[in-house]
């Protein structure tokens, strides 16, 4: 079976077209042999048929175990990775655009409008720049603003991000890790993007700042009503924050769900999986399910649902059929598992 991306998020429909539309996208690495006479042996399939829709204000959190393709997603969609094949189509109220389709030059109008949060706050800036150099970069390289129009906007975005005016004559090293990524941050929204991914942009910190960065990134989506994708590893940190929830598993998305319908109700075997690893205080809170072994190797995928190997409740179709993505009945939930098969 294959993907049906025809029958996602259909109950978003009414809500107008979504500024995001992802439908089969793939991004696959070739794998060369050793050698002068070098020729390919394979495909590392990093991101394998993705479909979502994403709509305006929305923050739709992408997790998975290392290796699920959770980054290499994010970054295909931004056109910092080219990808193997799919539509990417952005739509901010200018007009639909098939960023996929598009020629690297005529992506530079529209870098202002989908910005990126970095994992590491330190080494996403630059040490030789001040934080008022690094701030303004981007207006001026997309020539903006300049002059005291460039310097009232980097004050500006400074104070909404909680630093100072005069942070701004100063280097990196001089702050903590939350204020570099605060100043990551001031970054990506001085250029008043539509589309803002986070990648990783809380795991690098302490958790106490970690709560306040959180706290920082859902006020300013609410102030320029900002769309989030969100990657993470931190399950506690994705409820808080995310309207819905995409897991991927091997470089695709085997549930999709609204973030409580998830949490409460989780349908794929190993979004349980996920689940049930997450610390709880509740002595009287067991393990509802439990898998063993590594993530599917990209480079060399089983037959059938990825997931099989490591699944107890694997049975006949699930080792040589690929399961699609579908609605489960009765539920806001989507995933790919032949347990809802025509439920």
């Amino acid at each position: 079976m294959t993907a049906q991306p025809s029958t996602l998020d259909t109950r978003h429909s009414s809500l107008g077209p979504p500024l995001l539309r992802v439908r089969g996208l793939c991004k696959h690495f070739p794998i060369w042999s050793k050698g002068f006479l070098r020729k390919q042996v394979g495909l590392v399939k990093a991101v394998d048929e993705v479909s979502f829709d994403l709509q305006r204000g929305e923050t739709l959190g992408l997790v998975g175990e290392s290796g699920s393709g959770k980054t290499t997603c994010a970054r295909t969609i931004l056109r910092a990775l080219q990808p193997t094949r799919g539509e990417v189509v952005f739509d901010d109220g200018a007009g639909a655009v098939d960023l996929a389709a598009l020629p690297e030059g005529a992506l530079k109008p529209l870098r202002p409008k989908m910005q990126m949060i970095f994992q590491d706050p330190f080494s996403s800036l630059n040490p030789r720049m001040t934080v008022g150099q690094i701030v303004a970069e981007p207006l001026q390289i997309h020539r903006i603003a300049k002059g005291q129009e460039l310097d009232d906007r980097v004050v500006d975005i400074l104070r909404k991000v909680g630093l100072k005016p005069e942070h701004r004559q100063r280097y990196p090293h001089a702050f903590s890790g939350g204020q570099r990524q605060r100043i990551g941050i001031a970054r990506t929204l001085i250029m008043r993007p539509s589309l803002v991914v986070a990648d990783e942009a809380v795991s690098a910190l302490d958790v106490s700042v970690q709560a306040q960065v959180i706290n920082l990134l859902a006020d300013l989506q609410q102030e320029f009503g900002l769309t989030y994708i969100f990657v993470a590893h931190d399950l506690s940190v994705v409820r808080h924050i995310c309207t819905r929830v995409a897991v991927m598993y091997a470089g695709k998305v085997v549930e999709l769900a609204p973030t409580e319908e998830l949490f409460g109700n989780p349908r794929h075997p190993y979004t349980q999986a996920l689940l049930s690893a997450v610390p709880n205080v509740d002595p009287d809170v067991k393990l509802r399910f439990d898998v063993s072994g590594e993530v599917a190797d990209a480079g060399r995928l089983p037959a059938g649902c990825s997931f099989h190997p490591r699944c107890p409740r694997r049975f006949e179709p699930c080792d040589k059929e690929t399961p699609a993505l579908i609605p489960v009945a009765n539920s806001p939930s989507c995933t790919a598992c032949h347990l809802y098969r025509g439920a």
